[in-house]
């Protein structure tokens, strides 16, 4: 399956490569460079809410032992915007229901080289507008949530991706 999809362009984060070969072979072994470099990445504080709950969903994924003394990378996230719209009108011209659009730009750094990676990621959900307020309000929070989990995922994947393309240029794929 891996090799099949090699000739697209296709090529998986975590699978060693094979070395003299140009093809991606699972031997049950798992490439764990990017995942150490990307242990060494420390998120600086956020100010708003939502941006709060991104950096704890990402510290889970970079640093699962905790925030790293001595960080290579420093990666910064902006307060995020959120964009609301009301949709299913009712007859009195009320709505049923919320989407809304968060957006967060990012940016990773690192000590000796600069700036790195950036980017914006986003994401569209809804919620219904419910008779009962409190219900409204925990289906707010439901989305909010949802949307920091799916953000922050967008964001490792990028920066997983930019290690790993940062290991198959250079020569020794062992080094960063």
């Amino acid at each position: 399956m891996v090799c099949g999809l090699a000739a697209c362009g296709f090529e998986p984060l975590y699978v060693e490569k094979t070395t003299g070969d140009d093809l991606w072979y699972y031997n049950n072994k798992f490439d764990t460079d990017i995942v150490r470099e990307m242990a060494q990445i420390k998120i600086e504080t956020v100010t708003d809410r939502l941006g709060q709950m991104i950096k704890n969903e990402l510290m889970d994924t970079f640093n699962p032992y905790g925030t790293p003394v001595c960080a290579k990378y420093f990666l910064k996230i902006q307060p995020a915007s959120a964009q609301t719209v009301q949709q299913a009108l009712r007859d009195d011209i009320t709505a049923t229901r919320e989407k809304i659009k968060y957006t967060v730009q990012y940016s990773l750094w690192s000590k000796e080289s600069g700036q790195l990676v950036d980017g914006r990621s986003w994401v569209y959900l809804s919620y219904d507008l419910l008779d009962n307020p409190y219900s409204t309000t925990m289906d707010k929070k439901k989305v909010e949530k949802d949307g920091a989990k799916i953000i922050a995922n967008d964001i490792a994947l990028r920066i997983g991706a930019y290690f790993h393309s940062v290991k198959t240029k250079r020569g020794n794929p062992n080094e960063f």
